[in-house]
C-alpha cells in the first residue's frame, strides 16, 4: 500500500496524528516527494496547524510549480489574511 493510500486510510478513520506521522516518516525517506508535503500540509490544516501547513505548501510548490499545492496555498493565504474590523467592535 502506498503512503498516500495508507494516510488516506488513516484520515477516513479519523488518525489524523498517525497520518501525520506516516507523512513526515515518508518525507525523511523521500523529501523530494512533493504529494508526501501537499498531503502532510492538508492534515496540518486540519489539525490547526496552519503555519506548519503553508510550510508544507510552499515545500511541495517549490518542487512542482504545477502542484495542487498552489491552489491549497493561496486559499489558505486567503483565509490567514481575511479581516473584518466589524468583528472587533461589538
Amino acid at each position: 500500500m502506498s503512503v498516500i493510500k495508507k494516510s488516506a486510510r488513516l484520515i477516513s478513520e479519523n488518525r489524523l496524528s498517525d497520518a501525520l506521522d506516516v507523512l513526515t516518516e515518508a518525507i525523511a525517506s523521500e523529501p523530494s516527494n512533493p504529494d508526501l508535503r501537499y498531503n502532510r500540509g492538508k492534515i496540518n490544516w486540519r489539525l490547526g496547524r496552519h503555519s506548519e501547513a503553508m510550510t508544507d505548501y510552499e515545500h511541495a510548490l517549490a518542487l512542482d510549480p504545477d502542484s495542487k499545492a498552489r491552489h491549497a496555498l493561496e486559499i489558505a493565504r486567503d483565509v490567514t489574511d481575511y479581516f473584518n474590523p466589524d468583528l472587533l467592535n461589538p
